[in-house]
């Protein structure tokens, strides 16, 4: 019965990739589609362990579900809460998380935490299950998804860390910090690590407090100390986050960075930053006079989206195109900051900051 069962899902799938293949020229990712598929073909054509292909085949139903999850909500900007699992309900970093997932949702953001308990539960708490993700660990042991995202259909339990980690972070418009222990800590460097080289964002960072706290200020002083002051990150570094203790700072600091800003992506060796407004060339030659340093040639420009945008969703934006250092990240994330203040946001632009 076994290998008849292997039988007929051995056919199943060689009609399905039959199919795939039949009509592979006419889907819109098919470039992508064919690379993943030979790359399938190349692994099995070599000598990998079985541990190998568990681990590969366990990955890729990660992201398939986490794929079609976050499908449906891709016009939804949504803000990542890491925090401490063991913060009990009657502290106050968990009601100051509570208090800040209930805020940013009210403004349409949505919340994603690690579906677990402590500041995780808060941020459920305070968004609310509806306007809640939870993407949890398989665990044998202390990670259970807490009781108010548990069997909602968006929550995941992820089998790696990996990919896990992959999902809270490409998802997220922004990303709130509340205290915790080392996963915590994990999640800020690995953060400030992937926004310093390029490799995530430009997102807001804000690293929250409760009132009077002084578990992110203390973690402040010491980057400052043992790090800026020793050049062993650069001096502009501290822009990519911020530290407070107060709610009304941490919200203004995600809604201000979508003020005009809307996002940004590489065609080719350029940058191109997309706008909810155009600007003056009078506002763009103030950022070339004051970003200069992080060009490696020519200037800042306005644009139009660029041809290889044509199917970008974003084609009607207008556009900051850059030959970007790719280097000081600080300084990017200052120029998003200026380009932010040299323009009042439209009505429906400040009525709806969490719309991509």
């Amino acid at each position: 019965m076994t290998s008849e069962v292997s039988f007929e899902s051995l056919e199943s799938l060689q009609a399905d990739i039959a199919d795939l293949l039949d009509h592979l020229p006419s889907l819109k990712n098919r470039q992508y589609i064919q690379q993943a598929l030979s790359t399938i073909v190349r692994l099995a054509e070599c000598e990998i362990e079985r541990l190998d292909w568990k681990i590969l085949s366990a990955a890729l139903a990660d992201m398939e579900r986490g794929f079609q999850l976050f499908y449906n909500y891709r016009h939804v900007r949504k803000v990542t809460i890491f925090g401490s699992a063991r913060l009990a309900p009657e502290t106050p970093e968990y009601e100051m998380a509570v208090e800040f997932a209930r805020v940013v949702t009210q403004m349409g953001f949505m919340v994603m935490t690690g579906g677990g308990g402590g500041i995780m539960q808060a941020g459920h708490e305070g968004a609310g299950r509806e306007n809640s993700f939870g993407l949890n660990i398989q665990l044998p042991f202390e990670q259970q998804a807490n009781p108010i995202i548990e069997g909602d259909a968006k929550l995941i339990n992820f089998k790696y860390f990996f990919t896990r980690k992959l999902f809270l972070l490409k998802e997220s418009d922004a990303v709130a910090l509340f205290p915790g222990g080392f996963g915590t800590q994990d999640e800020a460097f690995e953060c400030m690590t992937l926004s310093q080289t390029g490799k995530f964002g430009p997102v807001p960072l804000v690293l929250i407090d409760h009132p009077g706290g002084d578990y992110w200020q203390s973690w402040s002083e010491y980057i400052n100390r043992q790090l800026v002051d020793k050049g062993l990150v650069s001096p502009d570094d501290p822009s990519l986050y911020t530290v407070t203790d107060n709610l009304q700072v941490a919200c203004d600091a995600i809604t201000r960075f979508y003020q005009i800003y809307h996002s940004s992506r590489y065609v080719g060796n350029q940058l191109v930053i997309r706008l909810r407004q155009d600007l003056s060339s009078a506002q763009v030659e103030q950022l070339n006079a004051t970003f200069s340093d992080i060009l490696v040639k020519g200037k800042i420009e306005k644009s139009q989206a660029l041809p290889q945008e044509n199917q970008d969703e974003t084609v009607d934006l207008p556009r900051l195109v850059l030959y970007f250092n790719q280097r000081d990240l600080g300084r990017l994330y200052q120029m998003i900051g200026t380009i932010n203040q040299m323009g009042t946001p439209s009505p429906e632009a400040a009525a709806h900051p969490e719309r991509k």
